[in-house]
């Protein structure tokens, strides 16, 4: 089955924790989206409890552990740094404007993107399977794609305190431009691995196979958005020109220098 009971309450879980960005727009896929996928962890284990097993416990632990990290550093930025306020207000809208229907298209939209992201961990328990080698290569995956996003994050923030009209081009950032996305794909590759031994059935490969190219076409959006505001504050650096010419925008040893080209990428 595609659809179950389960699914059903997960999504009405993750709407809720999503009706956020009717308060502000960008919130469904900043707040929401975090704290969207904690809850999915949190009720992987209450729905599921009946069949607790080590793959259960370990998929929503780091689900939930992962969710509030990242939940919470969105709103420590949104609430406590000013220079990303005061930049973000000339660069996104306040959504003030947008038509009602958009924002109900937005909520249903995002909310199911993330149950279709987290679709090979939920088969996987709707399968009673438990852990495999596939499961345990996949959760690595995760972890270390958590890792490289956390890490990313913390060294864009000291960079940032310590100078920040500058770009950042230390640590991780001397591989890519966007090491922090670079580590989401690498935890939903690791979410999307771990379910090939358990998805069942074309209709569930489908769902998984969505969810994964979702996040993986938000990425690149993401890094293409990074890169059009970053060409336009540090246009007149000559230290900014040489590093985009020679760091990837988003995956390592790939010569991918820009994606601001491809306006399809809007997301």
């Amino acid at each position: 089955m595609i659809i179950t009971k389960e699914i059903i309450i997960i999504l009405l879980a993750v709407l809720t924790v999503c009706l956020i960005g009717f308060k502000k727009y960008i919130w469904f896929i900043s707040l929401g989206y975090g704290f969207s996928i904690s809850i999915i962890g949190i009720m992987n284990l209450v729905l599921f409890r009946n069949n607790m097993n080590i793959a259960l416990v370990i998929s929503s632990i780091i689900l939930i552990l992962y969710g509030l990290r990242l939940g919470g550093f969105l709103a420590y930025r949104e609430l406590k740094v000013s220079t990303y306020n005061k930049k973000m207000k000339t660069e996104i809208s306040d959504g003030k404007n947008m038509p009602f229907f958009a924002k109900i298209m937005l909520w249903i939209t995002c909310a199911l993107l993330y149950l279709l992201m987290t679709s090979p961990v939920i088969y996987r328990f709707i399968n009673n399977d438990t852990i495999d080698n596939c499961f345990i290569i996949g959760m690595i995956i995760t972890v270390t794609g958590i890792i490289i996003e956390s890490v990313s994050d913390l060294q864009k923030n000291k960079s940032k305190k310590k100078n920040p009209n500058r770009f950042c081009d230390s640590g991780l950032f001397k591989i890519v431009r966007c090491p922090n996305y670079l580590g989401e794909l690498i935890i939903w590759l690791g979410v999307f691995i771990s379910g090939f031994t358990t998805l069942n059935g074309i209709g569930q490969w489908i769902v998984a196979i969505i969810g994964f190219l979702g996040i993986v076409y938000i990425m690149f959006s993401g890094a293409r958005r990074l890169e059009l505001r970053q060409d336009r504050t540090y246009k007149d650096s000559v230290e900014y020109k040489n590093y985009i010419k020679k760091t990837p925008i988003l995956i390592p040893f790939i010569p991918l220098y820009s994606v601001k080209k491809h306006k399809w990428l809007v997301g």
